[in-house]
């Protein structure tokens, strides 16, 4: 069939001629080429460049895949880490208050953006961007580099984990006394001082500590003291790659099966630690400082801080693992319940996480007549330091701690899996012919980037890694990813427009969005998110280590500003290549070609699902048509609904 006759059959045009009239129907996307399922396309170097959808598409086998991965990157290590601590630097209950506003104002609606811009444009954030508005595809390529800098050391928590889990299988658990050879003088039980003086010393270290620090990281004085290479590590970040490499080497059809595992069992285990954290003594304490707030805290500008943080955080905003994700699912997959579910089930196990954590950390504070801000830790303490501790003392404990470890492992993987599948996709989207010619085919791709990442990790697992994957955590995760998700939401919200994005999403599920999340894109998150990143400037302070007792020296810091750096760096240079390389003669021309997106309206049916090689041959067959001497009339009839095809 010539070329004329298939571009007619594609857009649902009525071919009229003076023997014969045909009605066509529209080709349905997933019937497409632009989905298929296979990498290996055989028609790939004929693509044509100017088409925006992403050929070679997998999709999820089905929703719940998209889902799980989701939710299962959402809610992890996050939860059971950094929200319990995030929540105890802000005062306990009050904390609470502005994380689910910000949940509702921020979380919600810019996680259905995400997923909109990834299922629309069928590519991860940088291809997604630089579609929608390629002055700012900067800010795609900064989600992969920060989602690459997470990588390298998110799964160093994988390598302790996976040791405490095979620690864990010894007949007596070697944190819960002081007779171990790491152990020190200053080493102390409450037990040991009688039941009637359980106060703690000033300079005393409990068994979990001495045994996460002595002998799981064997610490040094600090960031300048490096020292060697933890063997005993290296093994278990080795272990922690293979697991992520053969989940992920076959892109989401390998990934999507682990997760049925890695993101449904632990909201059982969680379920069952929280029954169980219930029924300790002292529970009543903590539970009593997560839900009391103190209403004054509210007026500091670190609670909200923290609390935007901890959602940009948990449900994955700006680090392009959404967007990733989405760009998987078929093109007429209904995105908003997919947002809802999401969100609801990761504010709830942030919730139960809270209550299990606390509950748990007012026992230890009871046992050690403490008060619970006194309990806490910073770092990766909170995971390995009081809940082995709490662990110690229940019945069949090590059942317990194996049960725990590894519902650590599989939180973390799932994570962990989002994390690597973002750089991967990113680069299979932005050098498909690359890959093909060098690396012959995805799975070398994702062992590339896997053996990179775990050389990149290995300074965390030194003696004093630990001080440095403190650094890069406050760096990476907290400072740099507010100012990327401010720059994604202007890219999307004001220059592409919300007019476009809902239109976009009428669609792809035939309804438009809400006046409430229009308002929320185009103005409630963009100014909250600012206004919360320029008083994290004013109230900066320098990162520390065992809650303010080592302070990082200043060539260290600016190694943090750095990393920083790194991902912040990519916006304004890509911004002035794009203007540069831009056509136009003049600066408004450059600009306003800058942001113009790669595909515009169909002027035939209205639909934005087209390139710009389709509108030429639409005009110019709308300028045959109107022709008196062309042979061929066309009359335009709106596309077939699936049904009617």
């Amino acid at each position: 069939m010539p070329r004329t006759s298939e571009l007619l059959v594609k857009r649902g045009l009525v071919i009229q001629a003076p023997q014969f009239q045909r009605i066509v129907p529209e080709t349905s996307f997933e019937d497409d080429l632009s989905v298929c399922t296979s990498f290996d396309d055989a028609e790939d170097d004929a693509q044509d460049p100017g088409d925006y959808r992403q050929s070679r598409r997998p999709h999820w086998a089905n929703k719940m895949q998209f889902v799980l991965a989701c939710i299962g990157y959402s809610v992890g290590l996050g939860n059971i880490w950094r929200f319990p601590y995030l929540c105890y630097k802000s005062g306990g209950g009050v904390f609470l208050v502005p994380y689910f506003l910000i949940l509702i104002v921020c979380g919600v609606p810019l996680l259905y953006m995400e997923l909109s811009i990834g299922q629309f444009t069928r590519r991860g954030p940088i291809g997604a961007l630089g579609q929608i508005c390629p002055l700012f595809k900067g800010a795609g390529l900064s989600s992969v580099v920060i989602s690459f800098l997470m990588s390298t050391y998110h799964n160093v928590i994988i390598a302790y984990a996976i040791y405490y889990f095979f620690t864990a299988f010894r007949a007596k658990q070697p944190w819960s006394d002081c007779e171990n050879s790491w152990n020190t003088l200053a080493c102390w039980l409450p037990t040991y001082s009688g039941i009637d003086n359980r106060t703690r010393p000033n300079a005393s270290r409990t068994p979990a500590e001495e045994f996460f620090d002595n002998k799981v990281l064997q610490i040094s004085n600090g960031i300048e003291e490096s020292g060697p290479l933890r063997w005993e590590l290296i093994a278990c970040l080795i272990t922690a790659w293979i697991m992520v490499y053969f989940s992920v080497w076959k892109s989401i059809k390998s990934s999507a099966q682990v997760r049925y595992l890695t993101a449904t069992l632990p909201f059982l285990l969680i379920v069952v630690f929280l029954m169980r954290s219930l029924t300790l003594e002292g529970a009543d304490k903590g539970l009593q400082f997560f839900f009391h707030p103190r209403w004054e805290l509210l007026a500091d500008a670190k609670v909200w801080i923290y609390a935007t943080a901890q959602i940009f955080n948990s449900v994955g905003i700006a680090f392009g693992s959404m967007i990733c994700f989405a760009s998987y699912n078929k093109f007429h997959n209904t995105i908003l319940i997919d947002t809802m579910a999401v969100s609801l089930i990761n504010g709830f196990s942030s919730l139960l996480v809270g209550i299990f954590s606390f509950a748990t950390i007012g026992n230890i504070a009871l046992e050690q007549n403490m008060s619970v801000e006194d309990v806490l830790t910073d770092g990766p303490g909170l995971v390995f330091v009081l809940y082995p501790q709490a662990l110690a003392k229940m019945p069949a404990s090590q059942v317990w701690a194996v049960l725990f470890f590894f519902m650590l492992v599989c939180l973390s993987l799932n994570s962990q899996f989002a994390i690597v599948e973002v750089v991967v996709t990113s680069i299979q989207d932005g050098f498909p012919k690359w890959v093909k010619r060098h690396l012959t085919c995805h799975e070398m791709l994702v062992l590339l980037i896997c053996v990179i990442s775990f050389l990149f990790g290995l300074p965390n697992i030194s003696q004093g890694g630990i001080y440095f994957f403190q650094l890069i955590d406050h760096y990476a995760a907290s400072i740099s990813i507010m100012f990327l998700a401010f720059f994604e939401v202007i890219a999307i919200s004001w220059f592409y427009g919300v007019r476009r994005l809902c239109n976009n999403v009428k669609e792809m599920t035939g309804r438009v969005p809400s006046s409430y999340f229009r308002f929320c894109w185009l103005i409630a998150a963009p100014f909250l998110i600012m206004a919360v990143w320029v008083f994290s400037l004013i109230d900066y302070e320098p990162p520390t280590y065992h809650n303010g007792e080592y302070k990082y020296p200043w060539w260290a810091e600016a190694i943090g500003w750095g990393i920083a750096s790194l991902s912040l760096i990519c916006i304004p240079a890509f911004a002035i290549y794009e203007f540069i390389r831009a056509n136009g003669n003049t600066c408004a021309e450059k600009l306003r070609n800058s942001i113009k997106p790669h595909f515009e309206a169909c002027k035939i049916c209205g639909q934005e699902y087209c390139n710009e090689s389709m509108h030429n041959f639409e005009e110019d067959m709308i300028k045959e048509q109107q022709d008196p001497n062309s042979p061929i009339q066309l009359s335009i009839s709106p596309p077939l609904s699936k049904s009617q095809t």
